[in-house]
């Protein structure tokens, strides 16, 4: 069984293989970052005991139910629970780091600013025609001076 220690390693390697992920170190603690916006956080490198078991922090939106419905994970303080962040704490057992590999991936797509290369067909994302549905209809012409 590996240590906390270890995993967090590992994932923090895992992470840091994303295009254009860099480590940074904010508040002290290590932290993934793509294009300046944080995707994983993974606490401190000798945590107190009160963080020991902490593994890291993901930003979730397709796994989220499923991750709060685990007894190892639990919504991010500092108000960012509320937008999808979580805190993972070592599970009884074995790491299920494939899993973890999987919300750091998820996490990354959520937080990476979008590319360029979505926006097919034009240059000018403006240029581009309007769906039917959000047109305006044409206003009949009403002229009342014609009624008189």
């Amino acid at each position: 069984m590996a240590t906390v220690r270890a995993a967090k390693a590992r994932l923090l390697k895992y992470a840091l293989a994303k295009d254009d992920a860099t480590l940074e170190h904010p508040w002290g603690e290590n932290v993934a970052k793509v294009k300046g916006k944080v995707f994983v956080f993974f606490g401190m490198e000798e945590p107190d005991a009160q963080y020991a078991d902490y593994v890291m922090g993901v930003k979730l939106t397709t796994a989220l139910l499923y991750a709060k419905s685990l007894p190892f994970v639990e919504a991010m303080g500092y108000g960012l629970g509320k937008s999808g962040w979580v805190s993972v704490k070592k599970p009884k057992g074995a790491l299920p780091t494939a899993m973890f590999q999987e919300w750091i991936d998820e996490s990354y797509a959520t937080v990476a600013p979008k590319r360029k290369s979505a926006q097919v067909g034009s240059a000018d994302p403006k240029a581009r025609a309007r769906p039917a549905a959000h047109r305006r209809r044409a206003r009949p012409s009403t002229s009342r001076s014609s009624d008189r």
